[in-house]
């Protein structure tokens, strides 16, 4: 269920194997269905893309930028395996581990609706998942 955006440079010529890899990753750590994706792939001018080594001191060549949109109730080190699986998955499509820059929000059932204009989490429609 969890709800993913991807940036990219457009200079990235594998954006589906980019998005491949990212769910994937998600599923084998997480074990949620095969058909629960929700992504959101964008191409941009590599010159709209900033993402600096917040001072930990190494360069990043063509950042990919992954936001993360999922119910809470993960573990950390259940988040920290699938940050470690994403950037072990984006490398045979090119992307190199410094790039991967993982952005990760929890929130909570009444915070989805999967259209209808409704919450089909608190309206029973869909069984809220477990972590």
């Amino acid at each position: 269920m969890p709800l993913v955006r991807i940036d990219h440079s457009d200079a990235r010529t594998n954006p589906a194997e980019i998005s491949d890899a990212v769910h994937r990753a998600i599923v084998a750590v997480y074990g949620i269905p095969e058909r629960d994706r929700f992504q959101v792939l964008t191409a941009r001018p590599a010159t709209t893309i900033v993402a600096e080594d917040a001072g930990l001191g190494f360069e990043r060549t063509d950042p990919v930028i992954i936001q993360i949109f999922t119910q809470r109730g993960r573990t950390d080190e259940q988040k920290q395996r699938l940050y470690a699986a994403i950037a072990e998955a984006l490398a045979p499509a090119g992307v190199e581990p410094q790039d991967v820059f993982i952005g990760y929000v929890e929130n909570g059932p009444q915070d989805w609706s999967f259209g209808f204009g409704r919450a089909q989490y608190l309206t029973g429609e869909l069984a809220v998942p477990r972590a």
